[in-house]
């Protein structure tokens, strides 16, 4: 069974064929679709194992010299996941097939002919989980190929692969893992990963802005390669993809990749790991490209982070959430982001390790003997051991610093405590912080050793995995200080590692596992006098109570491991998707089906909303002034007695005669329906003169006490409502501030007057209850009940009205018509039939339950036209839907209406009720357009103004 269903079609035409989106806007998301034993397609930046190429032709290959080996034979360029060359290699010439001989393979390789394959260093957690979802679901995984080297262990440049080379990496990594390898030229992985992720992304993510001021000709080129590199890695997921699967990314190297596959991919579901921090979005606005990361990044159905204890555990997602609200406008909600209709679920998943594999290591044969060598060699000192990646995030030179002070203040643990810090180098070298952290331990050591004794062991080099084990194993004390870490998996693996020495875990709460390991002892790495009294309390703990925290710390890891990590995240994707709150996609605006319509009436009843309909929005009302293309149209329309043409707007009659008031035969609607100018009339007409105003002194108290806290708001006086506006507010306070306001109105005022409150674009609108847009449809509908084709256009909440009237009207129409087939205008009478207001409000009440509940899951019905015409579109179930209309007696109607709601609107395929905005965009209209611009081209069209 589905767990969901595909988004209803719409037809194509050439407006509604596909374009390229680009990364300034979101792509369109539709309902996603999972099979009933979805695959998974993970994708990371590199994939889990390392490559090695043999070239069988000579014993000195030709890609040695062409990659840098000098004069003498020294690896100028050797890969530094090679700790030595390769020496036992087969010579033979043999297929691709041919196993490598088994006394040269070591653990955690595999042979393949023509190319070795072994698990890469770092990212174990990661991978483990991934391998560990394979038992449950068929696992794909997409990665750069990363370096591959020759069997003497130098770099291959990408140049240098032929494609037969290529066509054995493929084969290989497919046979073994099911590994799909993406093939990168040196020069785009170089601009990708050293120049944008390590070199823009990774210190931004990190809390570290750049002190570099350039001409942006070097940031471009490595954007370029960003975004180059991240189609690459979008086209090989579509190329795998079978509709039902999920596809799951991982990590900042790969943030425009959702984007890029939800334009291909519209009902795919995706999911996104972010395993790096995510600053405040006051650091994240610093970024050039800010609105394209995240655009990209919300191309996503779920995203998950670390949890983070720093301030709450939630801290990430609430940056995200601020970046989004900042930078890109769009709203957040407590489950994460509406994009656009679009909701993008943000959520933590702590990572863990595979602790079977660890604890399956620590005890391998080689481990016990380095463990021995190890208290040899510092017999009867307390050791302390740290192990980090050369980043000035890892808080070394911290640590360094904090360690110097302990032995200042505490100088009776001179000589009798040393520090292991063990400091891998890094993909991208950093001299400068390398001779800083070699000048900080030459200084420790000169000031506090002796010739028989020396406090800070440094060690920057990678080391073997006994060897690692061991020293986390005989460590009396685990020391992090990670200035700003996504995660941190050493606190874990030393976890595992002292189930015997029970040794205290110091950990600085900036890294990802601070917020679960609450047996460690906490640090602020930048309070070095902290991390100093820390360390010396942890020598003096007792060992019930070493034991007691390390019981506390071991469940943790026990519990929460990679495989329960990647479980989980898959889960609450399978969840989401499954449970999808937003509308099904409201289908494109078909032009062929508008334009065969809109000619074959002979009486027809077009109505615009003015700002974001017929005119873009503008941060400041004033400056939304008609564009000569648009009045140009308008007029057109207007001037062509077949039809009735209505502006019906929030704004006052004053601006409404400033900007369209040129237009003949043009009817006025303003102030959300208080007040109407026929066409050819120059008289306004209050519909509020006999209503009681009092209640606005109420209003302008509340909205004057909001406006003078929220810089940038201003108050907006009508006749008949009033309109708080914060569009030139900050967007996170200006929004916060709307729903304070919302609250203070709804407890104060709106439960003892007859007002409502709207809540619009950046605006809260009060209005008495009865005068709406959807009131003025109602009126017109009653005053020509003989239109043939009814056009209406809108883009926001209060748009809605004039939908759901239309919807009603159609509701009403649909159910109570008869076979009248002797009258010339069969649909458009049946639309119209004289209102009953009881029917009409339980219907209206209906259909605005159904819309809340599942916003029109299915595609609206379309009866067959009574002559001519294009083909009706009949979606799933219509045959219920036939059956419900042919009910004859009001009750049975009811009924029919109620199972209709649960389903779609019956909509007549002569009335095209059009929302401005997104597909996914909740909303009563059963067509859309994306943009004013589309809007104002179909009427440019429409009215013979433009070629379609």
């Amino acid at each position: 069974m589905a767990l969901a269903t595909h988004h209803r079609s719409s037809s194509t035409s050439s407006l509604s064929s596909l374009r390229v989106v680009p990364l300034t806007e979101l792509a369109e998301t539709s309902q996603v679709t999972l099979s009933e034993k979805p695959r998974l397609i993970n994708v990371t930046h590199q994939i889990p194992l390392a490559c090695t190429i043999v070239d069988r032709t000579s014993p000195s290959s030709s890609l040695n010299h062409a990659n840098g080996a000098n004069s003498s034979g020294t690896p100028v360029n050797r890969r530094a996941s090679l700790a030595v060359p390769r020496q036992c290699m087969s010579a033979s010439s043999a297929s691709h097939s041919q196993p490598f001989p088994q006394d040269c393979a070591q653990e955690g390789q595999h042979a393949n002919g023509d190319c070795i394959l072994e698990q890469r260093r770092g990212h174990s957690a990661l991978y483990s989980g991934i391998t560990s979802v394979s038992k449950d679901l068929e696992t794909i995984q997409i990665g750069w190929v990363g370096e591959i080297a020759d069997q003497d262990g130098y770099v291959v440049a990408s140049k240098n692969l032929t494609e037969s080379h290529k066509k054995a990496l493929k084969d290989g990594l497919w046979q073994q893992e099911k590994v799909v390898p993406i093939f990168l030229e040196d020069s785009r992985a170089a601009g990708h990963y050293e120049g944008y992720c390590k070199g823009v992304l990774w210190p931004l993510f990190h809390y570290i802005l750049w002190d570099e001021a350039t001409d942006g000709r070097e940031e471009k080129r490595n954007w370029d390669d960003y975004v180059f590199v991240n189609q690459k890695f979008a086209d090989a997921i579509v190329e795998q993809y079978r509709t039902g699967d999920i596809i799951w990314i991982h990590d900042y190297h790969l943030l425009l990749v959702p984007h890029m596959l939800r334009q291909k991919l519209p009902g795919a579901a995706i999911g996104f790991f972010f395993h790096a921090p995510f600053p405040s979005s006051e650091i994240f606005r610093c970024l050039p490209k800010r609105v394209e990361i995240l655009n990209g990044l919300l191309g996503s159905n779920q995203i998950g982070f670390q949890a983070r204890r720093s301030i709450t555990q939630t801290e990430k997602i609430a940056h995200l959430k601020n970046c989004c609200t900042r930078v890109n406008g769009y709203e957040s909600t407590p489950r994460g982001v509406d994009a656009k209709g679009s909701t993008v679920w943000v959520g933590t998943f702590p990572i863990g390790i595979d602790a079977e594999r660890v604890e399956r290591q620590r005890k391998a044969p080689g481990v016990l003997p380095k463990m021995e060598a190890i208290r040899k060699l510092y017999t009867g000192k307390r050791i302390i051991v740290g192990r980090d990646k050369l980043d000035p995030v890892k808080g070394v030179q911290q640590k360094l610093q904090a360690f110097e002070k302990f032995l200042t203040n505490y100088p009776e643990m001179q000589g009798e405590v040393v520090l292991i810090q063990v400091t891998s180098p890094s993909l991208v070298e950093n001299p400068k912080l390398e001779a800083k952290i070699s000048e900080m331990v030459a200084s420790i050591n000169g000031t506090f050793g002796s010739l028989n004794f020396t406090p800070v062991h440094h060690y920057h080099q990678h080391i073997d995995r006994d060897e690692y084990y061991a020293l986390l194993s005989i460590a009396d004390i685990g020391l992090i200080t990670s200035v700003r870490d996504g995660m941190n998996t050493t606190s874990l693996e030393y976890v595992m590692c002292q189930q015997e020495n029970h040794g205290p875990l110091i950990l600085s709460e900036f890294t990802g596992t601070a917020g679960s390991l609450g047996g460690a002892l906490m640090v602020n790495p930048w309070d070095y006098q902290g991390v100093a009294r820390v360390i010396y309390d942890a020598m003096q703990l007792t060992k019930e109570d070493t034991a007691a925290r390390h019981k506390q710390l071991l469940d943790h890891v026990l519990a929460h491991t990679a495989q329960f990590w990647a479980k989980n995240f898959i889960s609450e994707l399978i969840l989401n998707v499954g449970t999808w709150d937003q509308s099904a996609p409201t289908p494109y605006l078909d032009q062929t089906v508008i334009v065969e319509k809109y000619h074959s009436a002979k009486k027809r009843l077009l109505m615009f909303d003015y700002d974001g309909t017929l005119t873009p929005i503008r941060k400041t009302p004033s400056a939304a002034v008609p564009q000569e293309h648009m009045l140009k149209a308008l007029t057109t329309l207007a001037n062509d007695p077949a039809n009735i043409v209505w502006v019906i707007s929030g704004r006052d009659q004053k601006v409404l005669e400033e900007w369209l008031g040129g237009v003949e035969n043009l009817g006025f609607s303003a102030e959300h329906g208080s007040f109407m100018r026929q066409p050819g009339s120059k008289k306004w007409v209050n519909l509020t003169e006999s209503l009681d105003m009092g209640w606005k002194n109420d209003v302008i108290e509340i909205f004057t006490y909001y406006t003078e806290r929220t810089q940038g708001s201003f108050i907006e006086h009508k006749r008949s409502s009033l309109t708080w506006h914060y569009r030139m507010a900050d967007p996170e306070f200006g929004a916060f501030q709307a729903k304070e306001c919302q609250n203070h109105l709804e407890n104060a005022v709106l439960s003892k007057l007859p007002i409502e409150i709207l809540v619009g674009k950046k605006n809260l609108e009060v209005r008495p209850t009865i005068i709406n847009k959807g009131e003025i449809v109602k009126r017109l509908l009653n005053q020509h009940p003989d239109v043939e084709f009814i056009l209406c256009a809108g883009d926001d909440k209060t748009d809605e009205d004039m939908f759901r009237a239309l919807a009603s009207a159609g509701n009403q129409g649909h159910n109570n018509r008869h076979d009248s087939s002797h009258r010339h205008h069969h649909q458009a009478g049946a639309i119209l039939e004289p209102y009953n207001d009881v029917l009409v409000a339980e219907t209206a009440a209906k259909i605005a339950q159904a819309a809340l509940e599942h916003s029109f899951e299915y595609a609206p019905i379309v009866p067959p036209p009574t002559s001519g015409g294009v083909p009706p579109v009949r979606p799933r179930n219509s045959l219920k839907q036939t059956a419900s209309a042919n009910s004859a007696s009001t009750e049975a109607s009811l009924a029919s209406l109620s199972s209709q709601a649960s389903l779609s609107t019956p909509v007549l395929n002569d009335y095209f009720s059009i929302t401005i905005g997104h597909a996914m965009k909740k909303t009563l209209a059963n067509w859309h357009v994306t943009s004013p611009e589309e809007l104002i081209r179909v009427m440019g069209i429409l009215a013979g103004t433009v070629e379609a």
